[in-house]
């Protein structure tokens, strides 16, 4: 085991500030994550799901290889928390880590390190985690559970980013944001809502204006795998008066 002076020298990843919501719908099985961060290109590190089986988020100095374990063994049926409590006995700098996981049936298990910069914290609702660290204060998570909380029965990729939008609007991080995306999984496998917004100064703004757009063609980009003569976007979206 690593001392605290060794685990003090660790340095592997740069998600120091970011915070995040995990969430299943209950009504539908799909699983999402929306994340934000003062790093670029967040959602390419920190974000891990498989349809039908959980939804993983590591951050605060990540290591992606605990976000890959956890969905591993998420797929062998184990839930939520046996995952957490494997993912802390593997990994010696478990307390620089922030870890969020949702599985299958929407339970969840969460766990804030102690090495985790101020401030940090994280909060757990009716299958869904919000969470977060380096934040100008505790009313950033609050904010994010109102959101989930404040849009339930609504598509789980808006109640994510009414939940990611409610942090930004909170304060975020000290010195702002610069990444920020949303993942969302079918329970056919695929993902139907897959944004990101990896180098802005205002990323939310940035990720609202794409998902407002592209919200409005799921149905379209849903049916194509077994529908290949369904046509092509711009007639889809013409006849239903959708502008994109």
């Amino acid at each position: 085991m690593s001392t605290q002076k060794e685990r003090r020298m660790f340095t592997l990843g740069p998600e120091m500030h970011t915070f995040t919501a995990i969430a299943r719908c209950p009504a539908t099985g799909r699983l999402g994550i929306s994340i934000s961060t003062s790093e670029m290109a967040v959602t390419g590190r920190c974000v891990y799901i498989k349809a039908n089986m959980g939804a993983v988020a590591t951050q605060s100095r990540t290591d992606p290889r605990l976000g890959q374990l956890a969905i591993e063994l998420l797929s062998l049926g184990y839930p939520a928390g046996q995952v957490l409590n494997k993912l802390e006995t593997s990994d010696p700098y478990i307390e620089y880590r922030q870890l969020g996981i949702v599985d299958r049936y929407g339970k969840t298990a969460v766990r804030t390190g102690t090495d985790n910069g101020d401030w940090k914290g994280h909060e757990v609702g009716n299958q869904w985690i919000v969470m977060g660290n380096g934040l100008v204060g505790k009313g950033v998570v609050q904010g994010m559970a109102e959101g989930m909380e404040s849009s339930e029965g609504e598509d789980l990729e808006v109640r994510l980013m009414k939940s990611l939008d409610a942090g930004t609007r909170a304060g975020g991080q000290p010195k702002g944001q610069r990444s920020a995306g949303i993942l969302v999984y079918e329970t056919e496998g695929f993902s139907i809502i897959n944004l990101r917004v990896d180098k802005s100064d205002k990323p939310m703004e940035g990720l609202w204006d794409i998902f407002n757009k592209f919200y409005q063609l799921r149905d379209y980009y849903k049916e194509r795998p077994d529908n290949p003569s369904i046509g092509n976007m711009d007639d889809w979206a013409a006849a239903r008066g959708v502008e994109i």
